[in-house]
């Protein structure tokens, strides 16, 4: 397959509600649309760094620079023929895993199409649908919770995650415990507590939460294995796990007993499914984050999700929880039963609506051999 042209898009997405976590809060999201076109095939893929450098060190601005300057460079007018040879040739740079992983969705979904298949048989898929959950910002007041999680489920969501900070968390368990005690429910620290809020977690262990996401440091693994050790409830890792060597020391010093897979934060798929498959050989439970995704990166979350050991519900939710319009036909819709359908058509299986995805473009730029 020769790599003919690339191209990027800096989009801005406003959300249909504001999104508050222990990081602030977000009105719109920022990502960059990656397009790559060969032998008269096109295929997209989705870069989450975001505008601001909370979540992770890489934003819109560094992936476009890194992206234009070293990644891009490296494939155009080559002739790929595997995904991992532009992976190979993108060794020296380190780091920037959402730059990475945003141009290895793209050439995934151009392998894909060129095959014929759907990504997830590609990937290594084994479902048509997928069990999917909602994952809700820090709200005002226990009843605005309640109201917000009341909608969610009668929508079809089967989990229900909730995004926590100090003085905003066990009042919100609490309450929804209260209400819907056998609700699948988990917390997301964001890594907003540290180890002298133990007591806090251990209090958690009495609701039966279905696990605590990043507790700790965003960079930590130790100090997660200190904490796990005092509690029933799992912890997940989630901003501590940039690779399978990552993995590998969470899972031997048992700092978690499940793990949050998100491509762009480990640098793309087929990190992803070696993640996956190493904590498959260890009974490690892996669920799909989310990144507030546009539907050319839910596309690809979605076809992830589909393999074996993805077996919790994901953050992989309608097109309509995030945005009023979506830049792909058709948008993403959770089923009654919780779950959502597997695109099954070529690639990422989803068709880019070009209006759409014009409207919310800030900046772009073509690169041809």
């Amino acid at each position: 397959m020769r790599i003919e042209r690339i191209e990027l898009r800096h989009i801005r997405m406003e959300l249909v509600h504001p999104f508050t976590t222990s990081m602030g809060t977000e009105y719109d999201e920022e990502h960059i649309i990656v397009r790559i076109d060969g032998e008269g095939l096109t295929g997209w893929g989705e870069s989450v760094a975001e505008g601001t450098p909370f979540y992770s060190y890489e934003t819109v601005q560094t992936a476009w620079h890194i992206l234009n300057d070293f990644l891009i460079p490296a494939v155009l007018g080559k002739n790929i023929l595997h995904v991992q040879e532009a992976l190979d040739s993108w060794s020296k740079v380190r780091g920037h895993m959402m730059a990475k992983a945003g141009i290895e969705a793209a050439l995934w979904d151009l392998m894909a199409k060129s095959e014929q298949i759907s990504l997830s048989k590609m990937l290594g898929g084994v479902r048509e649908k997928i069990d999917v959950g909602v994952s809700i910002g820090i709200q005002d007041s226990v009843s605005t919770l309640l109201q917000t999680v009341e909608n969610y489920l009668a929508e079809g969501y089967k989990r229900i995650k909730i995004k926590i900070s100090p003085g905003n968390d066990l009042q919100f368990v609490e309450a929804l415990r209260k209400v819907y005690p056998e609700l699948m429910l988990q917390v997301d620290a964001n890594s907003a507590y540290t180890l002298a809020h133990a007591g806090l977690f251990k209090e958690m262990d009495n609701y039966g939460l279905l696990l605590i996401e990043q507790p700790l440091g965003y960079d930590d693994i130790f100090d997660h294995s200190k904490l796990q050790r005092l509690l029933r409830t799992p912890v997940c890792l989630d901003e501590s796990i940039h690779s399978l060597d990552d993995t590998r020391a969470a899972i031997e010093l048992d700092s978690c007993r499940i793990i949050n897979i998100k491509p762009g934060r480990v640098g793309g798929f087929t990190e992803s499914k070696l993640i996956h498959d190493y904590c498959a050989e260890h009974g490690i439970p892996v669920w799909h984050g989310g990144m507030l995704e546009s539907g050319i990166g839910r596309a690809g979350n979605v076809a992830l999700a589909s393999l074996p050991n993805f077996t919790l519900p994901g953050d992989i939710s309608a097109s309509k929880r995030y945005y009023k319009e979506d830049i792909v036909e058709p948008a993403f819709e959770v089923n009654s039963d919780g779950t959502m359908d597997v695109p099954a058509g070529h690639g990422i299986g989803v068709e880019v609506n070009a209006k759409a995805l014009e409207k919310v473009t800030v900046k772009k730029i073509i690169h041809t051999s």
